[in-house]
């Protein structure tokens, strides 16, 4: 299977989406076809075998509807045409809304004395000429609202009704008395009856939902900020050396493996490592982390954040669509175009709504009639039936909130992968926390190393020697420790043969014809091997939070080595204020038993699993799962994986590894506890968002759909003008996405 994402162009409301959904999804070869409205996207996941994108764009031109494919380009450059589509249609917009509110408020004055009942001498009789109106409208009803009619009948020949169809359908049925009633007047007074005509309100209608249409995509143009903000980081120029000078080039025309010149102020172009130089660089663009970072030779430097005090050069590592900030611009489209749970119901109500508009629009018009015998007054209720429905403010209820919520939290240093994971963040009952480099700085090193009595220090710098060569085959944050020991001390590393680690357990390896392991004081125990000599000092080390690693050479014990992690300074705060929002938090780790509490206790964690292997680790969560929790694991290593992928909701520290990241539905770039707070009430209040939006929806039709029908009008004799209900369906879905945009000023409390 391969899934693919198209650009549409088209929609008017979310039952333009769904039927795109249908239609593609009985496409033979089609799995699955998500339309999201609010983005103007659909998500496609078909068997290249069975059907390719061609026809699948067949099936939507068919439908009616126009489609692109994406490019799988760099994202952060600028898509012009795009661009100058969207510029295009605003400006139709723009004129169809001067040209409509122009006439109809000519229309609407001339009407005045009609519509009040009043002597207006200031407004003379000839502005109410029915033949001047009809003629005046022609341009509002064929031109401004020609694509009401177009799309209307689109939809009629393939058997579907739209919010066009309930647009076209009233207006025309408005429009159409009025030209009656203006060339055959006589028809009405042959029956006792005015023959008023409703040129204004035809005119107005079109004109209010044209504005209505034009706030709309002002509005969610907006919410696709985050995206243009992330796109607009990106250094233009690099200052590139090579063939020993400096020049400045394009951005797209650099290399990998050019070294770059960066100097303080200036923007890092691309990804790389520092091959010279050092200097502390502000990260807070790409990682939402205020504090500067210091970088020195050997580190990595990330495009588009701002070098701050001193010069370096960096060698490229990575390029265009392949940089962070690339792939972070990527991750926020995929996510503003996905479709959340929640959205289900709206597109469940979305699918018939039109049919159902139309049949309670014919049965008021029957109704009306029948009851009142007056053809004006049921016309009127019909006409306000269909224009005040509108299926656009279901349709934009979750995807506009998804869009803002996801690009507000990529503001926040927080890559959220799609909808689904933002909608169950917000219910999460437990927090599962890896201890190295997730509680932890992940930056161990060794506070002691105890030998058996009697050692001479030759000896122990040659045990050193032996276990640091060992480790420098492993990749674990231990490992790296003991090097870094090793290597302050001046001690000269050799090679080992036969390297093996054992996960959850230790290494070993050979060197010359000695056996070296290094590991746990259970696994010594698995291997037999006695370690009575050292046990004190392994419990005293224990007992002041040490991770205690055992040295056995040929088999027996001759050293341990004490090794302490630091606990990140925001660890505490953000695991309190979990516990103050009313999750369970848990300590996971492989560590022993001892160092795990002494680290739970720090932070103020209750419960502990330790001594956990990582094959294991998945299996703890969902243990946690089957007590009835919604579970989050965050954790950094590759070991963590496979827990992430079990997890409710993976969430990964940016700073740990690629697979981590891979396994997670969150990703929080900065490696700052802080994050999980601020995702899961962003979360929280995006979901709230959410459920505002779709009550407004709701509500909106429920209530209004009904007083359009005029059932207020046999007790307080009240009718709403069609031209209110036209203004009322235009500003429903204006409201909905001015809601959602309320998240833009979301900020996450301690």
């Amino acid at each position: 299977m391969e899934t693919t994402t198209l650009k549409l162009r088209g929609m008017s409301c979310a039952s333009c989406a769904s039927s795109i959904e249908r239609v593609v999804s009985n496409v033979s070869g089609v799995e699955v076809c998500n339309v999201n409205f609010g983005a103007e996207q659909a998500t496609v996941t078909y068997n290249p075998r069975a059907v390719d994108v061609n026809k699948i764009q067949q099936a939507i031109a068919d439908a009616g509807y126009s489609s692109q494919l994406l490019k799988e380009e760099n994202p952060l450059v600028a898509d012009d045409e795009e661009q100058a589509t969207r510029r295009k249609e605003e400006q139709d917009l723009n004129r169809k809304v001067i040209v409509g509110g122009a006439i109809s408020l000519f229309l609407v004055i001339g009407g005045l004395p009609m519509m009040t009942g009043l002597s207006l001498p200031f407004i003379p009789a000839w502005m109410h000429n029915s033949w001047l109106q009809l003629v005046l409208t022609i341009p509002v009803q064929f031109w401004c609202g020609a694509s009401f009619y177009i799309n209307a009948g689109k939809a009629f020949k393939r058997h579907a009704a739209t919010m066009d169809t309930l647009v076209a359908t009233g207006t025309g049925a408005a429009y159409g008395y009025s030209i009656f009633a203006t060339v055959n007047p006589a028809f009405f007074t042959s029956q006792g009856l005015t023959p008023d005509v409703y040129f204004e309100a035809s005119s107005v209608i079109i004109t209010l939902i044209l504005l209505g249409k034009l706030f709309e995509n002002r509005a969610k143009g907006s919410t696709s900020e985050a995206i243009r903000k992330l796109m607009g980081l990106q250094a233009k120029t690099a200052r590139v050396i090579r063939h020993g000078r400096e020049m400045d080039i394009a951005i797209a025309e650099v290399q990998l493996d050019d070294v770059i010149l960066v100097r303080p102020g200036e923007k890092i172009p691309v990804d790389g490592e520092i091959i010279e130089g050092s200097s502390t660089i502000d990260e807070a663009m790409v990682t939402g982390e205020s504090v500067a970072v210091k970088k020195q030779v050997g580190d990595e430097v990330i495009g588009a954040t701002i070098n701050k005090t001193g010069s370096f050069k960096f060698r490229a590592t990575r390029i265009g669509k392949d940089t962070f900030l690339a792939q972070i611009v990527k991750l926020v489209q995929q996510a503003q175009g996905s479709k959340a749970p929640i959205q289900r119901l709206a597109d469940r109500v979305t699918g018939f709504f039109v049919p159902i508009v139309i049949a309670i629009a014919i049965s008021t018009f029957i109704i009306w009639y029948n009851f009142m015998g007056n053809v004006t007054l049921a016309v009127i209720t019909t006409v306000g039936v269909l224009i005040i429905a509108c299926p656009c403010a279901l349709g934009l209820a979750t995807p506009t909130s998804i869009m803002v919520g996801t690009g507000k939290g990529a503001e926040n240093g927080i890559l959220i992968k799609g909808a689904d994971s933002l909608e169950q963040a917000h219910n999460l009952q437990t927090i599962v926390l890896d201890k190295t480099g997730t509680i932890t700085e992940g930056k161990p090193s060794v506070t002691h190393f105890v030998t058996t009595v009697g050692m001479p220090d030759h000896k122990v710098l040659e045990l050193l020697r032996m276990a640091a060569t060992v480790e420098r085959y492993s990749e674990h944050p231990l490992a790296e420790a003991i090097v870094r020991y090793a290597k302050a001390l001046k001690v000269d590393l050799t090679d080992a043969q036969d390297f093996e680690a054992i996960a959850g357990s230790g290494v070993r390896g050979y060197i010359g014809e000695h056996l070296v392991q290094i590991g746990t004081y259970r696994w010594m125990q698995e291997l037999g091997i006695a370690t009575e000599s050292l046990e004190q000092a392994w419990d005293t080390l224990e007992r002041k939070g040490n991770t205690a690693i055992w040295i056995a050479v040929n088999g027996k014990v001759q050293g341990v080595m004490g090794i302490a992690d630091a606990v990140k300074p925001s660890s505490i705060r953000a695991i309190h204020t979990l516990q103050r929002m009313g999750l369970e938090v848990v300590l996971l780790t492989g560590d022993n038993r001892r160092t795990a509490e002494v680290i739970a206790h720090e932070v103020g964690i209750d419960r502990v699993f330790a001594e956990v292997r990582p094959d294991q680790k998945s299996a703890q969560i969902q243990r946690l799962q089957n007590e009835g929790s919604i579970v989050a694991m965050v954790g950094d290593g590759i070991n963590d994986a496979p827990a992430l992928a079990q997890a409710d909701v993976g969430i990964a520290i940016g700073t740990g590894t690629d697979v981590a990241i891979a396994a997670s539905d969150i990703t929080l770039i900065s490696g700052d506890l802080q994050g999980i707070v601020t995702a899961i009430q962003l979360s929280r209040a995006t979901i709230q968002n959410i459920r505002q939006n779709l009550f407004f929806a709701f509500i909106y039709n429920i209530l209004g759909i009904p007083i359009a029908a005029g059932i207020l009008f046999p007790f307080f004799g009240w009718l709403l003008s069609p031209v209110i209900a036209g203004g009322a369906m235009a500003f429903s879905s204006v409201s909905v996405v001015t809601n959602a945009l309320r998240l833009k000023n979301f900020k996450a409390s301690d």
